[in-house]
């Protein structure tokens, strides 16, 4: 345990929402949820002003509608939260080389090692900067714990939201942590939280009045000794400024439930062509595909097949990922489905390339010979494993997954129907008025809010989906003069003339729009 406080941990607010409403003038000071509109979406953040109708993270996004029903809802735009993500990394980058990133919003620092703080003053002096240095360059707050732990600087980030800083002296964690609930320590959940709680143990005091003997004896050795430890204060764990990624994973959950075979295979197809992106932007193989099916009535099923060695071929991970499917009995509809690749590496094995091309070949030369093509993976040992509600599946891969409706299509796709797909709350750009939001669609319309960030609330007008002068863009930076978001692309001076089907119009309600994919013509 360290003797100052020198251990930094930053947590934006609220994230998703609070960069979609620096994006979006109309918005700011408005409720605002992000996440999945579909049927079975879920809620990925919630603005505060959206927090205070009780809607939190997690929460099925109906439920969220039944309790705030003006909120604006918005599609996830996570070309823009890495955009941001990036910049407040820098930041923390300045202040030591020691930066362990939990996860887009969320990191610790150990300022000791970046020589930024040695003792308590040092050390809130450095929290302060950061934050002014987080507002000025993405418009975005973030709140700050400082402590000689890493537990106590997450619990301190905790108490600081939103927008504030707590620095805990070492030295006061017993006092301090006493009266919090068992479930403020790290690796204590629902479950765990409830057999304590039959115990007789509600507050973190009472962990560490029971002792470590008590602990052990209820939890197991290993999770009863780190509690007690945890219960005490103490955590010696050290700031990793790298992680070993173990897996990457995608998966999407459908609107209605899949029954069509040819569909389920042509999403599986498509999941593995997302899953060997993610593992070549990480500069990743894997030896393992592993695949996800959630059945209509809630059971999860898991398959995985071990290749011969590791690869990054989407040819080879996607027939991978069509065997296993065979293997399921899909017939009573899929809700979910995920794809996933583990048993990381940092290098291919060459004749895995080799072997896709030789399948390839036999399939053109004789129907049904790809299967029997010589130098095949061998199959894994992977069993089914039901699951007994929802969520309570295991991901295919423990890694980096998907979780939503996937990326939207880019500009100039089709949708089921042959319509362009403008989802709700994504960047648009229009030839005559310039940048926008999409306000809500549907119908084949398009309502759009032209703003930008640092502009004023700006004017809606509604368009047909399939008007040459309105496309889908890259996100602009929140504060202007920050740079170009990555895919920013230049537009032409001049485009096809627009079929704009209103008056420029400022529509009523709290959100400024429905944002629920309805079009307002």
């Amino acid at each position: 345990m360290r003797t100052a406080p020198t251990v930094l941990h930053l947590d934006m607010d609220a994230f998703f929402a609070a960069a979609e409403q620096a994006a979006k003038p109309s918005l700011r000071g408005k409720p605002v949820v992000v996440g999945g509109l579909g049927p079975r979406g879920v809620v990925s953040t919630a603005s505060y002003e959206a927090r205070r109708f009780g809607v939190h993270s997690a929460m099925p996004m109906a439920q969220a509608r039944r309790l705030a029903p003006n909120a604006a809802y918005l599609v996830p735009r996570f070309t823009l939260y890495r955009a941001v993500s990036e910049q407040v990394m820098e930041l923390l980058g300045r202040l030591s080389p020691l930066v362990e990133p939990l996860s887009l919003d969320e990191a610790f620092v150990d300022l000791e090692a970046g020589g930024s703080a040695h003792d308590t003053a040092s050390a809130l002096a450095a929290g302060e900067r950061l934050r002014r240095d987080i507002r000025a360059r993405t418009g975005l707050s973030g709140s700050v714990g400082l402590a000689g732990s890493k537990m106590l600087a997450k619990i301190g980030s905790e108490q600081a939201k939103p927008d504030g800083l707590v620095l805990i002296e070492p030295g006061t964690e017993r006092e301090l942590l006493g009266p919090m609930s068992v479930r403020t320590l790290p690796g204590v959940g629902p479950a765990t939280g409830e057999h304590l709680r039959r115990a007789g143990m509600t507050t973190v005091a009472d962990l560490a009045e029971a002792g470590e003997d008590e602990l052990v004896r209820l939890l197991g050795r290993a999770h009863g000794t780190s509690l007690h430890r945890m219960a005490l204060g103490h955590d010696d764990r050290p700031v990793v400024s790298e992680r070993e990624a173990k897996s990457v994973s995608v998966e999407d959950t459908f609107d209605t439930d899949l029954h069509d075979r040819v569909r389920v295979r042509t999403e599986v197809d498509r999941l593995a062509e997302r899953c060997v992106r993610r593992l070549r932007a990480s500069g990743h193989s894997g030896r393992t595909v592993v695949l996800k099916v959630r059945r209509y009535d809630f059971s999860t099923l898991t398959r995985s097949e071990t290749l011969r060695g590791p690869t990054d071929d989407p040819g080879v991970v996607r027939e991978a990922a069509g065997r296993l499917l065979e293997s399921v009995d899909t017939t009573g509809g899929v809700r979910l489905l995920g794809v996933g690749v583990t048993g990381l590496a940092d290098f291919t094995q060459e004749d895995l390339f080799a072997q896709a091309a030789a399948r390839e070949r036999a399939a053109e030369e004789e129907p049904g010979a790809a299967a029997a093509a010589p130098g095949g993976p061998e199959e894994g040992q992977g069993d089914a494993v039901a699951g007994g509600g929802a969520g309570q599946g295991n991901s295919p891969a423990q890694g980096a997954a998907d979780t939503g409706d996937g990326p939207p299509s880019p500009a100039g796709t089709s949708g089921p129907a042959g319509e362009r797909r403008f989802p709700a709350g994504h960047d648009v750009r229009h030839a005559e008025f310039g940048p926008g939001w999409v306000q809500g669609s549907g119908l084949r319309r398009v309502t759009v809010r032209f703003e930008e960030p640092g502009s004023a609330p700006g004017w809606v007008r509604t368009f047909w989906a399939d008007d040459p002068a309105l496309e889908l863009s890259e996100p602009l930076p929140l504060v202007p003069g920050t740079g170009r978001s990555p895919g920013q692309s230049s537009w032409p001076a001049s485009r096809p003339k627009s079929r704009s089907l209103s008056r420029p119009e400022r529509p009523a309600g709290p959100s400024g729009g429905s944002g629920d994919g309805r079009a307002r013509p």
